[in-house]
């Protein structure tokens, strides 16, 4: 979480803007996106990877948080676009991304989103398996296109972070384990495909990952793969994408990160090997989503009913739940919070964090301390929410999705308007 800042009439203030009043206006739940936040992160990236290292690429991860005008924003900064679907490349390009930009991953792309991609001229593909490269290869030539693929290694270690975002083990529904039969069967027909043109290779450890261990684990592994394959093939990566998964600082108990502490390592290590295997250079990409986006949001809810039992603890429900954020009944994700209201009161009394739903699991935070005078009607503000809380937002329970505005310098515009009963139900029938 980030450091917060109080007004004089003691409630928290969220990009020169106070949370109160912001509640107020546009109601609860809302999602708070800090324009500066997200453009300062993106400077970082350029000034200590982009600007530092030559022949660099960036693509914001869409996932973790997709709106057209997070995509202008991000645009504007001169950061690509990294896509997992048809719904985030039509997104980007509705809000005037550049498909060349763009970065197509996932593992099961569909023959429309395969179709619909390189119809755009959408910039690369991150090929997960032989199917999908057969299906790129078919589309790519009906079409008349040559399609760039970066072919994804799984370096098949396991990193240090939750087994549902932890990517890079053998067994991994992800990407091609990086030795053997397999692999040199997919870079084989890629290489030997003329509707196909292979650029490199791509790798991810993992989502969430405080320090570059994992990184660093992988990369050796990687680099002798791309050794062998240069000897076996005589194929140099013109592109070598190190995916993304820094961490944030979602709890006070953790440390800020930085980009320069995963990439300096990183690109010395690749510096080297290539200089004393006399290999040119690829463009090294990189992938941050979370690690922009995260500390850049807030959640603003309404408190309900308390609930105390004694002994035991004291229950504090919202008016959202795991609808509008469902990282703790899928991660067991930890966050913190304040009463927006009494943010200069000392937090004092333990809470536990509930939602609305009918579900004993929908519980934002487990123990949070909070303003012992906490009443119903207060506003409650939960930190480090810009991602992976919009883009994961379901109408469970029928619940309709909040709304997201935008803030810088003090001052609001609505950027998603509130999903209405009547929106729940315009596509049935």
């Amino acid at each position: 979480m980030r450091e917060y800042e109080v007004n004089n009439r003691g409630n928290l203030v969220f990009g020169g803007c106070d949370t109160v009043a912001l509640a107020k206006e546009y109601g609860t739940p809302l999602y708070v996106i800090d324009e500066e936040y997200l453009r300062a992160k993106c400077r970082e990236i350029r000034e200590t990877f982009l600007e530092k290292y030559p022949n660099t690429k960036a693509v914001y991860a869409s996932k973790a948080l997709q709106t057209l005008e997070v995509c202008r924003v991000i645009k504007e900064e001169g950061l690509g676009f990294d896509t997992v679907s048809g719904g985030e490349v039509f997104t980007a390009l509705k809000a005037g991304v550049e498909p060349e930009t763009m970065v197509f991953h996932g593992n099961n792309k569909t023959l429309d989103e395969i179709e619909f991609a390189v119809k755009n001229n959408v910039g690369r593909f991150v090929v997960d398996n032989e199917y999908e490269l057969e299906n790129i290869g078919i589309i790519a030539k009906k079409l008349g296109k040559t399609v760039k693929v970066q072919i994804r290694i799984t370096p098949g270690i396991d990193s240090h972070t939750h087994e549902y975002i932890s990517t890079a083990k053998i067994d991994s529904k992800f990407g091609v384990f990086c030795e053997g039969e397999t692999r040199d069967s997919i870079i084989g027909k890629a290489i030997d495909n003329p509707s196909i043109e292979l650029m490199g290779f791509h790798c991810h450890v993992g989502s969430q990952l405080m320090d570059n261990q994992d990184h660093m684990m992988a990369l050796p592994i990687v680099l002798n793969m791309v050794k062998e394959v240069n000897e076996r093939f005589g194929f140099a990566p013109s592109e070598l994408n190190l995916g993304g998964g820094f961490g944030i600082r979602y709890v006070d108990s953790e440390q800020e990160t930085r980009v320069a502490d995963f990439t300096d390592p990183m690109m010395e290590e690749i510096n080297g090997f290539f200089a004393e295997n006399k290999l040119p250079v690829p463009t090294i990409y990189i992938e941050p989503g979370r690690w922009i986006a995260g500390n850049a949001g807030i959640t603003l809810y309404t408190v309900g009913s308390i609930k105390e039992i004694k002994g035991i603890k004291t229950y504090l429900a919202v008016d959202g739940g795991m609808p509008d954020n469902p990282r703790k009944i899928l991660y067991g994700a930890e966050y913190e919070a304040v009463t927006a209201n009494r943010a200069a009161v000392p937090a004092n009394k333990q809470f536990s964090i509930v939602g609305k739903c009918c579900e004993s699991g929908d519980v934002l935070i487990d123990k949070c301390n909070l303003a012992e005078n906490t009443v119903s009607g207060d506003i409650l503000a939960v930190f480090a929410t810009g991602a992976y809380n919009y883009s994961m937002a379901s109408n469970y329970n029928r619940v309709p999705r909040p709304a997201l505005v935008m803030v810088k310098s003090g001052k609001a515009r609505l950027s998603v308007r509130r999903e209405t009963y009547e929106d729940m139900i315009l596509r049935e029938i």
